[in-house]
């Protein structure tokens, strides 16, 4: 059975993109704390 192993700059690229989305759910979780209506927290926490 063949191993496939991602190229030097799709490992990078996908790097990025989690962490990128690692550093919007931070912030996402820490933005909850200012919003005051209840409809839009409610769509940040899904």
């Amino acid at each position: 059975m063949d191993k496939q192993k991602l190229a030097d700059h799709e490992s990078m690229d996908l790097h990025e993109v989690i962490n990128f989305k690692t550093l919007c759910l931070a912030k996402s979780k820490l933005m909850q704390g200012l919003v005051f209506d209840q409809d839009l927290r409610a769509l940040m926490q899904t």
